[in-house]
Order: C-alpha cells, then structure tokens, then sequence
C-alpha cells in the first residue's frame, strides 16, 4: 500500500480507522525492531512501540509530504528511544555513554526474548559499547538498510559526519571483536 494513499484514506475520518492499520501493518514490524535493538529490553520496547504510535496516531493529520512517512516515523520512534534511554539512566544514575552498557547487556543476556546464538549475542554486546549515536547510526544502516540521506533527515545529521560515525562503529566493533575472541 502507497503511503500517499495510507494518508489520503486518514485524512478522511470514513477511513481513519482503515488507513491507521494499514500503517500499523506496513511499518509497526520495522519500528519494533528499530526500538528493540535501542533499548534492547522486549516489555520496554513494547511500551514505546505503543506509545510512539499513539502519537502518530495524534500527529499524522499534520504530516507535510516532504519528508516520506517511514523516516517521519523512524524519527518519532528514535526520539522516543533518546527520552525513554535518558529518563531511565537519569532513575539509575546511570551514563549510557560511558562503562553502563553492562546494564543493557545484562539485560540482553537474561532476556527470555532473546534467542540468538554466540555469534549474534556478541555483536549486540559490541553494540552496547558504542556512544549512543554511533549505535542510531549502525542500527538504521546495517540492520535497517537506511541510506545515509534517509538517516540524515531522521536524525537531523549531516550525510558525512553520519559516515564518520559509521565508520568509527564499525571500527570499535571490530576491535570489540578482536579482543573477546
């Protein structure tokens, strides 16, 4: 289904209900999984998934057409992440860009969710090491397949410092990597 055509039927309050799931059926997958790998615990991305669609549900009447829906949608749930991930260290007093991806990767590796094997549990445990930005990055590059100026309008970043930050990820992962063989 076109995303024109998701809008069109909201605009309409006939179809408002129809267009809404049929968003929710084109894009609540990729969202979750978006959030999930941010914040890495199920019931905490459940919650946020709930409540960022709440808010599209608010706000899609008021979306301007130059932007595509899936990066206006990509930047609601990844602000969404940056408060719920700063509201939750600031409760635990806790810095999520210094040596506190323990909590996160503790949380990976308790999670009845969780059912990847050593391979994947390592990548995400390298992940956690990141600064947060470099991880948004990683995330909407390597496991989204975003293009660097899709992320751009997402995070309202720069198409090179995106690369920069990219690259330095996949640098520290690699090192990560290296030395927990």
């Amino acid at each position: 289904m076109e995303d024109s055509i998701i809008i069109e039927k909201f605009s309409n309050e006939k179809t408002r209900n129809e267009a809404f799931n049929l968003l929710l059926k084109k894009y609540q997958q990729r969202i979750y999984w978006h959030v999930r790998r941010l914040v890495v615990d199920h019931d905490d991305a459940d919650d946020l998934i709930q409540d960022i669609f709440v808010k599209v549900w608010k706000n899609l009447s008021n979306f301007r057409a130059d932007a595509q829906l899936y990066t206006w949608l990509y930047r609601i749930a990844t602000n969404e992440c940056i408060t719920f991930l700063n509201k939750k260290k600031q409760y635990q007093n806790i810095s999520l860009n210094d040596d506190s991806s323990s909590y996160l990767a503790e949380t990976l590796t308790t999670s009845s969710y969780f059912n990847g094997n050593q391979a994947q549990l390592k990548l995400q445990q390298a992940l956690l090491t990141l600064p947060e930005k470099q991880r948004l990055v990683f995330n909407m590059k390597y496991f989204d397949d975003l293009k660097y100026e899709e992320i751009s309008d997402i995070l309202g970043t720069s198409v090179g410092a995106l690369k920069a930050s990219y690259h330095l990820a996949v640098k520290k992962i690699e090192q990560f990597f290296n030395e927990h063989d």
